[in-house]
């Protein structure tokens, strides 16, 4: 397929031009391939050098990321940089990256995808972000045991920290993966009692405890994973290219 087309695509679908994200996220297309053509995808969380030499070892000449490889900001072109520029120059891989409006996106973001792999239905949202919701809550009433299982079950069985400060029957579940954590009182304000998230600071789940809400935390990497295999399956869906999933946890 047409490299452009593509793009064009996933722009729209994602509203790319549309919503607000963080500087560094540069959303898009990131970096083009000499053929301009694409024939298989890889779909990663991010765009660093050890993932973009496993895209190219499975024949990949689209790399698309939840982080892109400006995420760290400005950095001259040498080391690790360079050889990662390099090598993607040289194998003809593209980059596309994509931050909130992957996140946000009503059946393809990382935090729909949870709730739909938790048997949870998305009712509204929650953490405004320059006038926009990044986060979902699900009106939901079941343990919290229920939910904890729910949760690693949708991690295929990753870990999942525990803070247990809230009810142990919940009435209004809220998701917003990756580094959300940080956010637990305006989860609280928004009348969550139990809040999914990634990560977040030592004090969060402190404050949580006194709030009197629920977090679990399944790690930054491991929950947004989801948001990318839904837009790679969503391109062969629509287009036929097959796809596949690098897997390189932090584990953080």
């Amino acid at each position: 397929m047409n490299l452009k087309d593509l793009t064009q695509h996933l722009n729209t679908t994602l509203r790319v031009g549309e919503l607000p994200d963080y500087s560094n996220a540069v959303n898009g297309l990131q970096l083009t391939n000499r053929t301009g053509e694409v024939s298989k995808i890889v779909a990663a969380v991010d765009a660093t050098l050890p993932v973009v030499q496993k895209a190219i070892a499975v024949g990949a000449d689209l790399l698309i990321v939840h982080h892109g490889m400006f995420w760290s900001g400005l950095q001259p072109w040498t080391g690790a940089t360079f050889e990662r520029m390099s090598l993607a120059l040289e194998n003809n891989l593209a980059i596309y990256s994509v931050h909130l409006p992957l996140d946000v996106h009503p059946e393809l973001g990382n935090n729909v995808q949870i709730a739909k792999a938790m048997q949870l239905v998305p009712s509204g949202g929650f953490l405004d972000y320059k006038g926009m919701s990044v986060g979902v809550t699900c009106a939901a009433e079941l343990s919290l045991e229920e939910v904890i299982s729910r949760f690693t079950s949708s991690l295929d069985g990753g870990r999942v920290h525990v803070c247990a400060g809230g009810p142990k029957a919940t009435k209004k579940i809220g998701i917003s993966s990756g580094g959300s954590g940080s956010e637990v009182a305006a989860a609280a304000k928004a009348g969550v009692d139990t809040f999914i998230t990634g990560e977040g600071p030592h004090w969060s789940y402190t404050l949580a405890e006194e709030l009197g809400i629920n977090v679990l935390y399944g790690g930054h990497y491991a929950t947004e994973t989801f948001g990318v295999k839904a837009l790679a399956a969503h391109v062969q869906t629509q287009f036929g290219l097959p796809w596949e999933f690098v897997d390189h946890p932090t584990g953080l």
